[in-house]
């Protein structure tokens, strides 16, 4: 699901009075959207069939999964920071050793910088996510050999 997709149902929502809109797509990818007072809206992806990455493409089969390897996905929709400004250095890097709760990046969500903290210790194997690129709700970011 794209961004303007989101805009669509969120206008849909608008044109037509509705207070609350749910809709679900083929891979299983569900985009609530409640209205307040008429002008505002809340947007919530819920993934409900796990067994599909979000962030594969039609057609395509995930990659075989390495079970010594855990992900850290993106919780919102937003913007990838590797840093917590440009002239500071990235919080990790590939190789490096990381630990239960460490700081790993930020992700920029409705002009709020959030925090993704590691859920265990490890080394990163793969940065999967480019700085200051767009990522979407349940996005890979990272692969830790635990």
């Amino acid at each position: 699901m794209k961004l303007k997709d989101v805009e669509s149902l969120i206008g849909l929502a608008k044109d037509n009075g509705l207070a609350e809109l749910s809709y679900k797509d083929k891979e299983g990818v569900e985009i609530k959207v409640k209205m307040t007072n008429g002008i505002q809206s809340v947007v919530s992806p819920v993934v409900t069939n796990p067994q599909i990455p979000v962030n594969a493409s039609p057609g395509k089969s995930a990659p075989a999964k390495d079970p010594s390897l855990k992900e850290i996905t993106s919780p919102f929709v937003g913007t990838f920071y590797r840093s917590s400004s440009p002239e500071s250095e990235a919080y990790v890097k590939q190789g490096q050793s990381v630990s239960n709760g460490q700081v790993l990046c930020i992700v920029e969500a409705m002009k709020i910088m959030n925090e993704i903290e590691s859920d265990f210790s490890g080394e990163i194997v793969e940065i999967c996510v480019e700085n200051e690129t767009y990522v979407e709700f349940g996005q890979v970011l990272f692969r830790i050999k635990a």
